[in-house]
């Protein structure tokens, strides 16, 4: 049990409605896009004419490892719990944390204590209703280490999470965090039942029963077959999800899924090869969308990797890279090369490509460093994902370009659960990365790239320089300040080439012609299920 640390001074007493709390988490998160056509609606926009019942059948190339949202970290999983599992905060599309399963808050003059009010009528998949213990006891749960969450990281600052009564929570923090609001959202834990983990088998039991709030419960979860989710018939949103039914089948390639949208065994599914999307451009009824991302597509250099490890290599190997020919082999035009920012942010938060180190191709340069370093003909074996169709032709056009440096590259893939073994213990080693941000840089940068024991490290970098300027811009509410501390951190990232941030794909999502009012959200996750509907 925490004990809530009481300000020293009053606190405002003004309590913000939903539109009203949008206004102060944009205060506080320093608008981290650029400005665009703002989405009142959660999970995307509402169909007042929308058609209620009926099954989607999504076709899905990856398969999540497990469904549990609180030690399980890749995104796979991600993108089908937000339907299952809700936190306080929704990522908008426009880059705010709007209020989920809370309805507005108030913070006390020193920024360290927020004090949240929740919405009323939210019950859980287990039917009992949802009060402040709960949102208490399961983010209590996510940011204590000891229980092994990846989100943990992201929480350190905060000092107590209490339930005032059962409409009420209280956050206090160490030091003011302008991104806490967005932290609080749907990518790690979720509220559950408190007391959910004192049983034995808690985590395994996510995979067979959900215990969220969402608008969908968890019908069936079959490995290598399919996942399928119900309507929530109590969720808290009068009319809400439109689906009665959603089937998610993990077909086995990007070929297979394109036969399963031309038969109509599947209705909707996200393509990310060029050749197969130009096969569904133009195909009768069906019909392909283009959606903006906060994905990236990355190269990690793990220096637990004893070439690796030395700064010199790192650098060898991004003058070796050209970027914009692997996003054309990997995803042709769809898609754009990016520097150490995903696109959606660089303007808000990304440092000027013409500033950053090691962006373009020197052949020279890069065989001098290996030569320097002691490995003219360096041996590396670069590690992709099965599934992730795109590593493919990105490992073979890597492997030519490295070759031109001196570096033989090997290639081997692996199953998604076995990458995140090495993700989570720390040995990745050199290794393609998929993985998408909440639209914060402190959210982007902070738990993957500051040292232990306040954030992951998970490549080893353990850069006290990068860490501090980390540190600093978390504490930072002045929008320019924060940008130039998070520009300084973006060089020190691009020199010491702990990561290549390649490229940002475009989300193409390709539906049967009956599939109406769907949305996708540049996280790459899929809320925009909970608003579609299919037309008779």
């Amino acid at each position: 049990m925490s004990v809530g640390v009481q300000p020293s001074h009053p606190r405002r007493r003004r309590w913000r409605g939903a539109a009203q709390a949008l206004a102060a988490a944009i205060a506080l998160t320093i608008a981290a896009l650029p400005a665009r056509a703002a989405t009142a609606d959660l999970y995307g926009p509402k169909a007042a004419d929308a058609v209620k019942g009926g099954t989607l059948t999504f076709g899905s190339l990856v398969e999540p490892p497990g469904l549990d949202p609180y030690h399980q970290a890749a995104d796979g999983r991600i993108r089908f719990t937000v339907l299952m599992y809700q936190g306080l905060f929704y990522e908008s599309e426009t880059g705010q944390a709007v209020p989920l399963l809370a309805t507005g808050y108030e913070v006390s003059p020193d920024g360290l204590v927020y004090t949240i009010k929740l919405r009323d009528g939210v019950k859980f998949h287990t039917g009992q209703p949802m009060t402040a213990k709960d949102v208490a006891y399961s983010y209590n749960y996510l940011r204590d280490p000891k229980n092994g969450s990846p989100g943990a990281g992201d929480l350190t600052l905060i000092q107590s999470i209490d339930a005032i009564d059962d409409a009420t929570v209280r956050i206090t923090l160490s030091k003011p965090n302008g991104a806490l609001p967005m932290t609080l959202g749907n990518k790690y834990g979720g509220v559950v039942p408190a007391g959910y983990f004192d049983a034995a088998d808690a985590k395994q039991a996510f995979n067979t029963k959900s215990v969220g709030t969402g608008p969908f419960k968890l019908a069936e979860f079959k490995p290598n077959s399919h996942l399928a989710l119900v309507k929530n018939d109590a969720y808290w949103e009068a009319g809400a999800p439109y689906l009665d039914r959603i089937n998610i089948l993990f077909i086995p390639n990007s070929a297979s899924m394109i036969v399963a949208l031309r038969n109509k065994r599947v209705d909707l599914a996200l393509l990310t090869r060029p050749q197969d999307i130009q096969q569904v451009v133009k195909a009768p009824g069906l019909v392909m969308e283009r959606w903006p991302s906060l994905n990236q597509k990355a190269l990690d250099l793990g220096s637990e990797l004893s070439p690796l490890g030395d700064p010199r290599v790192r650098q060898a190997i991004a003058l070796s890279i050209d970027k914009d020919e692997i996003m054309r082999a990997a995803v042709g035009g769809y898609g754009k090369v990016i520097g150490t920012m995903v696109p959606a942010m660089q303007d808000a938060w990304g440092a000027p490509l013409d500033q950053l180190a090691n962006q373009k191709v020197d052949i020279e340069k890069a065989k001098k460093l290996l030569a320097d370093a002691g490995h003219s003909d360096l041996k590396l074996t670069l590690t992709t994902i099965n599934g992730y169709d795109w590593m493919d032709p990105a490992a073979v056009t890597m492997k030519q370009q490295l070759a031109k440096a001196g570096i033989d590259l090997n290639i081997q893939r692996v199953d998604l659960g076995v990458w995140i073994k090495n993700f989570q213990s720390k040995q990745m080693g050199f290794t393609f990365n998929d993985w998408a941000t909440q639209p914060d840089p402190h959210l982007l940068y902070y738990r993957h790239f500051h040292k232990a024991p306040e954030g992951a490290d998970f490549r080893n970098w353990n850069n006290a320089e990068a860490s501090a300027l980390l540190d600093k811009g978390l504490g930072e509410t002045d929008q320019a300040k924060r940008k130039a501390i998070y520009v300084d951190f973006q060089k020190i990232l691009a020199e010491s080439v702990p990561t290549v941030m390649l490229f940002s794909a475009d989300h193409v999502s390709v539906r049967n012609e009956n599939v109406m009012n769907y949305t996708q959200h540049p996280t790459g996750w899929f809320f925009g299920l909970a608003r579609a509907y299919i037309k008779k």
